[in-house]
């Protein structure tokens, strides 16, 4: 994982608990609002460490010609989510 990548995720992860210790429950009550920032943060903790070893191609690194970027537009496609590729055919 490339530095950036790390300081991306990291700030990501951080981001995630500064929104589950601000976090309120829809219906107000005290412990309604704890349980779901407990289940935030032990939803965050279980999805990085799962994720952890998962190393993707830098994108942006291969040349603009050719096979380079046949392959790269290949990657890009494949590693987009589901919602994202109705989107791509409409537009």
């Amino acid at each position: 994982m490339t530095t950036a990548t790390r300081q991306e995720v990291l700030g990501l992860y951080r981001r995630v608990f500064r929104l589950a210790r601000k976090w309120q429950a829809a219906s107000g009550q005290m412990e309604d609002t704890i349980r779901e920032k407990q289940y935030i943060l032990n939803e965050a903790r279980t999805l990085f460490q799962k994720n952890k070893n998962i190393h993707l191609p830098p994108m942006g690194l291969t040349p603009l010609q050719g096979r380079g970027l046949r392959t790269q537009e290949k990657l890009r496609k494949l590693s987009k989510p589901v919602y994202l590729k109705s989107h791509d055919e409409v537009s």
